[in-house]
């Protein structure tokens, strides 16, 4: 697996929460939510990417359970065209049926109040998004 960092977004109308791994792409880590509507969202995308030099962008895909996209992917697609403008790193798409959910149980099996975590929830809906990129690329470095 190629070094460095890789960085993900669960993109919302709200919030677009944020995740990032460490250089070896062992560990991912929550960081921060941002506000979608946010008049400076270009800004922090940038102040994000020259921290943290990923390799790639991983950016959820709203799926149905059925596996359809779901009506969200407009916004999504426009979000990616957004990032795009801003880097010309590889952007990947990730599967994120029940990335929140599985969050939401993280953090309760953890003891915290998903209610008072909101912004939470969505930075640890990116690091599912992110921990699911990594083991598809673990599984591609595997085949022959």
């Amino acid at each position: 697996m190629q070094r460095g960092r890789r960085i993900a977004f669960d993109y919302g109308d709200v919030r677009i929460g944020v995740a990032v791994c460490d250089p070896e792409g062992i560990v991912c880590t929550p960081l921060t939510a941002l506000k979608a509507q946010d008049e400076k969202l270009a800004e922090a995308i940038r102040a994000l990417l020259e921290e943290y030099v990923p390799i790639y962008i991983a950016v959820g895909e709203p799926r149905h359970l059925s596996g359809r996209e779901s009506a969200k992917m407009d916004s999504v697609a426009k979000f990616i065209e957004f990032v795009t403008s801003m880097s010309d790193l590889p952007i990947r798409m990730v599967d994120e049926r029940l990335s929140t959910v599985s969050a939401t149980a993280k953090l309760r099996s953890a003891g915290k109040d998903s209610r008072a975590s909101k912004e939470f929830i969505d930075s640890a809906a990116a690091a599912e998004i992110l921990e699911a990129a990594l083991a598809h690329e673990r599984l591609q470095d595997r085949q022959p």
